[in-house]
């Protein structure tokens, strides 16, 4: 199988791991990850990290500071940018939502755990 038709198949195997009997939609918790994994960036930078519509990311974001889960906040270094923070709330729904899929993955292995970093690894390099 060519590369691309590997990704392909193994993007839709990861979300439909990451759907698999879970409440609550894919795109809040990818919102909530990458808030807390990167927190000193911008709300662009974080669009552009998931590669989503700023529409989507907006209405989901809305949704998310309703609830309690997120603050929207200027930046301290440029008040033209706006920055996500993560409530305790928000942390909380996010662990939850990794523990469920820790449990669901089962048992991990040196080889597993190298070849999840080396792949991230190498699609952050061309992303």
């Amino acid at each position: 199988m060519k590369r691309a038709e590997k990704i392909i198949e193994i993007e839709s195997l990861l979300e439909n791991l990451l759907k698999r009997n879970r409440e609550g939609s894919l795109l809040r918790m990818k919102i909530l990850f990458f808030s807390s994994l990167y927190e000193n960036l911008s709300i662009g930078m974080i669009i552009e990290k998931l590669g989503i519509k700023k529409t989507n990311f907006a209405l989901m974001t809305a949704e998310l500071e309703k609830e309690g889960c997120i603050l929207l906040k200027k930046s301290s270094l440029d008040k033209r940018c706006r920055m996500i923070e993560l409530t305790n709330k928000g942390r909380a729904e996010l662990d939850a939502f990794l523990k469920d899929i820790e449990k669901s993955l089962g048992a991990s292995s040196p080889e597993i755990d190298y070849t999840l970093e080396k792949l991230n690894n190498f699609l952050n390099k061309i992303i």
